[in-house]
């Protein structure tokens, strides 16, 4: 039997303050650990590697960890990682008092990854940024460039200072 040990701080010690930080800037700190990672982050092992305005760079060493019955590398966690990354490259478009949430996200898995695949990255970037809805498309590559997964999301952008809005065409 393995055994791994997860230690993690309280959520709050990685939460945006929307008022203070643009997402660019929340991103950088977080980068750069002067923020704390998020629970899940730290969990499941992905950090951003490289960012800019659109653009963001996840990566995860896969381990045995992360494994399915088959001895692969399970697709929730390769979807975990391309949904932190397209959100990611959305919110480093937000500027301050303006936060996202995940609408939509749809990932194609275009090979088995396994520990022996080494470091993946998981660039996503945005291709379209509207009022209240942004889109942005993400691929995930092994350490020899070989392309995972392939996918793309869309986020709700609301004001931070209230709830998110209800999806358009919803009763509430």
């Amino acid at each position: 039997m393995q055994r791994k040990t997860i230690t993690w701080h309280p959520p709050e010690a990685s939460r945006r303050d929307t008022a203070s930080h643009t997402g660019l800037e929340y991103l950088q700190a977080l980068k750069d650990g002067r923020v704390e990672r998020p629970p899940a982050a730290v969990l499941v092992g992905y950090r951003i590697a490289s960012l800019a305005a659109g653009r963001v760079c996840y990566e995860l060493v896969p381990e045995e960890a992360h494994y399915n019955p088959f001895a692969t590398v399970h697709g929730g966690i390769l979807v975990t990682l391309m949904d932190s990354a397209l959100t990611a490259a959305v919110i480093s478009t937000l500027p301050r008092g303006q936060s996202c949430s995940t609408a939509e996200i749809k990932v194609n898995f275009l090979r088995p990854v396994t520990a022996a695949n080494g470091r993946l990255v998981c660039e996503a970037q945005l291709v379209h940024a509207g009022r209240r809805l942004a889109a942005a498309e993400g691929k995930i590559r092994d350490h020899q460039g070989r392309l995972c997964a392939m996918g793309t999301g869309s986020c709700l952008i609301y004001d931070a200072d209230g709830p998110p809005p209800p999806p358009r065409g919803s009763r509430g």
